[in-house]
């Protein structure tokens, strides 16, 4: 037991100084020569790495965009300070999963705890972007008395606008395609103003609501016992929490199923992150209903739904399709090779590194059989989602509906891609935030710049679905087009939704 505990005083000393170490170094200044090593480390490794690097921008534009940062590194600069200036040169390849880690400040065990017992400062808020403007779109605690509609115009003084253009430079979309931005940036807003200015208990907020102008302090307030006690409720599962994949840190469903009217016959499934948790039960259990209720139409939502899981959306398909199918072509690789870069012992503990030390070998095996260079010259790697698969004994054969928006990224492209090119749904609302013809993700390869230790991951899979291409460099289009807006949003109308249930209910009219 001393020995053990000893042990435990050891892991905590180092944690802490671990901590200490990457604050420390997140905040040193590096001199100009070294920073450019890191751009140069940065771009070889795509260039290696990458499947498809110079999809969206030509080699030549790319070749200039890293000199100039270079030339543009005059300076010594922190790790943070460099991070804004090399993450809106590897936006420019325009790939949406590929980003520089904003290097955030880290926080001790004690720290953490002590943040646990705390309420959310800004995300207690709900948020919403149009041009170019940040917005409240819900207040459910009324804190302050904030309003849903009220726009934030300055945080301790700073305009919120400099934050969005300064933010807006790190992000990209998938291709040429605009609709991703506000709703990632909506999003994300908060977690770049988090890492870049720390943990913070209070903040002063300028906001306006029907032109009055007025000064709000937010504060991190401390949990009650009761909010305590609602938060172990919320983290315990049973069957429905499961099966509905269940997110206790915004007490919702990622997966829900209701029926749109009276007698069953509209059936709606709202999916918001292709998670594959418990996936299989839901989908079983859900098209076993739907054919139960014998219903003729399924709305399927998948609105700022980023993606996910390649099986989960596989599986869904075979519940949708009336023949055998094969959702995406084999994936392209780099290397035979670039299976084995995907960092195996990342984030490992001292006894799973054991464990993995152990499997590596059959690992290491096993991912080189799985690649395979194609009579073109190209190197693909296989598996089950690139292979013919059979509808479901229970596969729905009524119309279809899918609703996107901009905020539909990587799965969710992939899917509405395959669904609208084999005339099996129609699609409604806003082109998607992920390309249409495919996306570089899959698995990664974690690159740490040598220098900054700034973390590049880079997708290794050229993942595209089993389409005719069209080659257009944007999003999926929808077959209808029905734009969002804040108002209609603040007002909880659906606009999207409402045109569907107007045309299924032309259609049983027989109009």
């Amino acid at each position: 037991m001393k020995k053990f505990s000893l042990l435990a005083v050891l892991a905590v000393i180092i944690s802490c100084n671990s901590v200490q170490k990457y604050n420390r170094q997140r905040e040193t200044k590096l001199p100009p020569n070294e920073l450019k090593d890191d751009v140069d480390y940065a771009y070889e490794k795509l260039k290696e790495l990458h499947p498809n690097l110079f999809w969206y921008v030509s080699e030549k534009d790319l070749n200039k965009k890293f000199d100039s940062l270079k030339l543009s590194i005059t300076d010594s600069l922190s790790p943070v300070d460099f991070y804004f200036k090399i993450q809106p040169v590897v936006a420019d390849v325009r790939e949406g999963h590929l980003a520089v880690r904003i290097p955030g400040k880290r926080y001790s065990n004690k720290e953490i705890r002590g943040m646990k017992n705390k309420k959310g400062l800004f995300t207690r808020l709900d948020y919403y972007v149009e041009n170019q403007k940040l917005f409240v779109k819900a207040n459910k605690d009324s804190i302050e008395n904030i309003l849903p509609g009220t726009e934030i115009l300055a945080i301790n003084g700073v305009p919120v606008e400099n934050y969005i253009k300064k933010y807006r430079k790190l992000m990209t979309s998938d291709g040429y395609n605009s609709t991703f931005y506000p709703y990632y940036l909506k999003d994300s807003f908060f977690n770049y103003y988090s890492a870049e200015n720390g943990f913070m208990d209070s903040a002063k907020i300028e906001t306006r609501y029907e032109d009055v102008i007025k000064t709000v302090h937010l504060t991190r307030e401390s949990k009650s016992e009761a909010d305590k006690e609602k938060d172990k409720a919320q983290k315990k599962l049973n069957t429905e929490k499961r099966t509905n994949d269940y997110v206790a840190a915004t007490d919702s469903y990622n997966r829900t199923f209701k029926y749109l009217d009276e007698d069953s016959t509209i059936a709606y499934i709202k999916v918001k992150s292709f998670s594959r948790s418990y996936s299989d039960r839901f989908y079983k259990e859900t098209f076993q209903k739907i054919k139960d209720k014998k219903a003729t139409h399924l709305v399927i939502d998948v609105r700022e739904n980023y993606g996910g899981s390649l099986s989960e959306i596989n599986n869904l398909y075979s519940y949708l399709a009336k023949e055998p199918f094969t959702l995406v072509n084999k994936p392209e690789m780099t290397s035979r090779y670039s299976p084995l870069k995907t960092n195996y012992f990342r984030k490992t503990s001292p006894v799973g590194y054991l464990i993995k030390g152990i499997l590596s070998p059959f690992v290491f095996t096993r991912q080189l059989f799985v690649s395979k260079k194609g009579k073109d010259g190209k190197v693909y790697y296989r598996m089950k989602q690139s292979k013919e698969t059979k509808p479901k004994e229970t596969a729905f054969h009524g119309k279809v509906y899918v609703l996107i928006n901009g905020g539909s990224f990587s799965a969710s492209s992939i899917i509405t891609s395959k669904l609208k090119n084999d005339q099996r749904a129609i699609l409604v609302g806003e082109e998607t935030g992920g390309a249409n013809d495919g996306t570089v993700a899959g698995f990664y390869s974690y690159q740490s710049l040598p220098n900054s230790k700034l973390q590049l991951p880079i997708g290794l899979l050229l993942v595209q679905p089993n389409i005719d291409f069209t080659g257009t460099k944007k999003g999926v289009r929808p077959n209808v087009e029905i734009l969002n807006n804040l108002e209609s949003t603040l007002n909880k109308q659906d606009p999207q939704l409402d045109w569907i249930k107007a045309e299924i209910e032309k259609e049983k009219a027989g109009n």
